[in-house]
Formats: structure tokens, C-alpha cells, sequence
């Protein structure tokens, strides 16, 4: 009886390992086909490589200068843009605040001339 279950066992990890194997031979093996069916090259020839290396060493260095200037253009624009920004805010702030100050200001000497007020019209002064 204990050999049948050591045979059963034996063969059925056998079995799991042949599925195993030719399950990630199918992997690779569709992975080749969809290569070789697209036909895209993987390397290109050495004159092929050096032309393009060339191409893309040449450049411009006049267009590169106004490329630069230009971002450094649009930088500083930017830059301008948010500090002249940031001061209308702060002279908005500054204002209001004046503002406020001025009208607390007026409604205390209002209150204290009205509470000083001796009921003569104009104002007289007792060292007149």
C-alpha cells in the first residue's frame, strides 16, 4: 500500500513539472514568433548607426543661443508678471489698512468731540 502511494506521488510531481516546462516553453516561444511576424530589427548596421550618430552631433549652436535667450526671456517675464503681482497685492493691503486706521482714527476724535462738546456753538474756550 505505501509503495502504491509513492508511486502515485512520484508520478504526479512528475507530471506537474513536464506542464510547468512546456508551459514557459510556450511563453517563449510566442514571444519569437510575434518578433519574427513584426519584422523589426533589433540592431542596425554599423554605417547605418554611425550616419545617425553624426546627424544628431551637428547642431545649431546660433538656434540653440535664441532657444536659450528665449526661455530665459520668458523666465524673467514670469518673474516680472509675479512680482509686480505680489506688490499690487501688497499696496491693496497697505491701503486698506491705512484706510481703516484712518477711519478708527476719525470715529474716535468724533466721539471725543462730541462727549467734550460745552453746548456753545462755535466752540469757545474758557481762556477767551
Amino acid at each position: 500500500m505505501i509503495w502504491t502511494k509513492a508511486v502515485v506521488a512520484s508520478s504526479l510531481t512528475i507530471f506537474l513539472i513536464t506542464i510547468s516546462i512546456g508551459a514557459e516553453n510556450a511563453v517563449v516561444d510566442g514571444d519569437a514568433k510575434t518578433e519574427a511576424q513584426t519584422g523589426r530589427q533589433v540592431f542596425m548596421a554599423e554605417s547605418d548607426a554611425t550616419n545617425f550618430f553624426k546627424r544628431r552631433s551637428r547642431r545649431s549652436t546660433y538656434a540653440e543661443r535664441i532657444a536659450e535667450q528665449r526661455v530665459h526671456i520668458a523666465n524673467s517675464e514670469r518673474r516680472r508678471e509675479y512680482n509686480e503681482e505680489q506688490r499690487n497685492e501688497h499696496e491693496n493691503y497697505l491701503e486698506e489698512d491705512r484706510d481703516e486706521q484712518l477711519e478708527r482714527t476719525r470715529e474716535v476724535n468724533e466721539q471725543f468731540r462730541e462727549f467734550h462738546y460745552d453746548g456753545l456753538y462755535p466752540r469757545t474756550y474758557w481762556f477767551h
